[in-house]
């Protein structure tokens, strides 16, 4: 398989013809069964056989994971069938992979003032995110999903820090024990906004950029030589790579999400350049 490539091809070929251990990371989010308008893809197949399908994808990529590697599993579920992610990562569980660290995509938090403490800096309730209400009495607007940060040991080092954010109260800087600079460890709630998007959404469950870079960055971008993305869509996890400096393997089944893919990695790679030359220049 060469590098840097989107193959147009179910995952699960894809994985039989790469070398075992060669990746470094797996970043990826798979269909999650709820219904989606996907343009070739069925979203509507029996929970058996698409908790079956999960167990093969979590076979193949554990093959092609090396040792030392990562797999950011993001997956989410519905307010009428929230079990979903939990059944998914069993069948994970299943094939030898331990739940390293389960980290909440936060979408959209409101958080009212006086919740807050003593922030100066605050003056008002807060309220951030993609929010999109639900017509219900019954559940809450779901606000989050789940990033499953599966290893093979369960004792992978992460970079931590490198995700870090500061601390609000820099009285702890040197109290907390590690705590020698103004950088803490971001927890496992990672707030990712979507980007903002005028037109009609090519893809009907596209996660954003941040989302990638973060988990990337976790596991060390000087550890990763190569990431894989076996539900590669419209190639975040790609442009995520290129901004980063990272090799990548995508595959993708469907023709059209592929072709949105490579104009917006031929996009990325004309910003790179642009940028360069910028800074080369005199």
């Amino acid at each position: 398989m060469k590098p840097n490539t989107i193959y147009q091809m179910d995952c699960l070929e894809g994985m039989e013809g790469m070398d075992a251990g060669s990746v470094d990371l797996i970043v990826t989010s798979p269909p999650y069964n709820i219904g989606k308008a996907y343009t070739t893809y069925d979203d509507t197949i029996t929970r058996d056989e698409y908790l079956v399908w999960m167990r093969e994808v979590a076979e193949a990529s554990h093959r092609v994971l090396s040792e030392r590697g990562s797999f950011f599993l993001n997956i989410g579920g519905t307010p009428k069938d929230p079990w979903i992610p939990i059944d998914v990562a069993n069948e994970f569980r299943k094939k030898g992979y331990h739940l390293q660290n389960m980290i909440h995509w936060i979408k959209s938090i409101a958080i009212p003032r006086p919740d807050m403490g003593s922030y100066n800096n605050i003056t008002g309730d807060i309220a951030v995110g993609h929010y999109k209400p639900i017509n219900s009495k019954r559940f809450h607007h779901d606000c989050h999903e789940f990033i499953f940060h599966f290893t093979k040991t369960g004792e992978v080092t992460l970079d931590k820090l490198a995700i870090g954010v500061p601390y609000q109260d820099k009285s702890n800087i040197g109290r907390w024990k590690g705590a020698g600079s103004d950088l803490r460890d971001r927890g496992n709630t990672w707030f990712i906004p979507y980007e903002t998007v005028n037109e009609k959404r090519p893809h009907p469950a596209v996660f954003p950029i941040g989302l990638p870079t973060l988990c990337i960055k976790d596991h060390g971008v000087g550890r990763c030589r190569l990431v894989l993305d076996p539900f590669m869509g419209i190639g975040s996890t790609a442009i995520a790579c290129i901004r980063l400096g990272i090799d990548y393997i995508g595959f993708e089944i469907d023709a059209s999400y592929r072709e949105i893919a490579l104009w917006r990695i031929e996009e990325e790679e004309k910003k790179k350049i642009h940028l360069k030359d910028e800074n080369t220049s005199p």
